[in-house]
């Protein structure tokens, strides 16, 4: 009788153990930040087509934001920072409309991206994301160049405001350039020059705005696509990486509301 009282005192011992241990590993939220590829679902290799990137993952733990994009269109939500440790819902996110050629790739994306519940930590480098089994449906795999706020340093051509394509034929193809260093933005909206601030909140990696916005006063035959550039510039208060390496501007909605492009 001894023995066998020893030996199930010695097994709760064993079954405590693994349970302190595996809530001492248990992933939590501000492993998640950062911004991570989607490297394999359900199994499967992702292999980007030639010229584009992996579809990625970006996770705002200060400000509570989800971003990132499927293979072709951009994705945007909200992050429950008061949720449990390792668990995780992407039922509201969102993303734009863009049709692609191939769209195989960013439909296996969403479709996984919906039954997700929990994620936890294969590495230091990798994240897994399940559903109900114990098999991952998407693994991560942290990105080497995550979109930090020096990654802005220099001129980037507007390809995109509030929503529209910026035409390619202007007589001046709008472009921003920021001064990361000084806190400056130096460029052109379509017709007018403009300069302006560049504010960031600590609290947030992804944070940024553009106070105090002024122009020159010339006008030009068309003036609209100007007109969105200097709106959206004055919605703008978080950035992300895009694939192909542009960079996304949205408003405090989460809507992407202009898109960023180096030649």
């Amino acid at each position: 009788m001894k023995k066998v009282l020893v030996s199930i005192c010695m097994a709760g011992a064993v079954v405590g153990l693994s349970s302190c241990a595996s809530t001492k590993n248990a992933a939590t939220l501000s492993s998640l930040g950062g911004e991570w590829n989607i490297i394999e679902i359900n199994g499967m290799a992702v292999v980007p087509a030639p010229g584009q990137e992996f579809p990625f993952l970006g996770f705002d733990t200060q400000a509570g934001r989800i971003y990132g994009n499927s293979g072709c269109n951009s994705l945007t939500g909200t992050l429950d920072v008061n949720a449990k440790p390792e668990k995780i819902d992407f039922s509201n996110l969102g993303s734009t409309r863009m049709m692609c050629p191939d769209m195989t790739l960013e439909n296996n994306v969403l479709s996984a991206l919906g039954t997700i519940k929990k994620y936890k930590s294969l590495g230091q480098d990798n994240m897994a994301l399940y559903a109900s089994s114990k098999r991952p449906v998407i693994v991560l795999q942290k990105r080497t160049s995550a979109s930090g706020l020096s990654g802005l340093e220099g001129k980037w051509m507007v390809s995109e405001a509030g929503g529209e394509a910026v035409p390619e034929n202007m007589e001046k193809q709008p472009f921003i350039e920021f001064d990361i260093n000084g806190k400056k933005i130096h460029g052109n909206a379509g017709c007018n020059i403009i300069n302006g601030d560049i504010q960031t909140d600590e609290a947030s990696a992804s944070s940024i705005s553009f106070p105090m916005v002024t122009s020159t006063m010339m006008a030009c035959p068309d003036m609209e696509v100007e007109s969105r550039i200097l709106k959206a510039l004055n919605e703008v208060r978080t950035f992300g990486r895009l694939a192909g390496g542009s960079i996304g501007l949205y408003n405090a909605d989460n809507t992407l509301v202009m898109v960023l492009t180096q030649n």
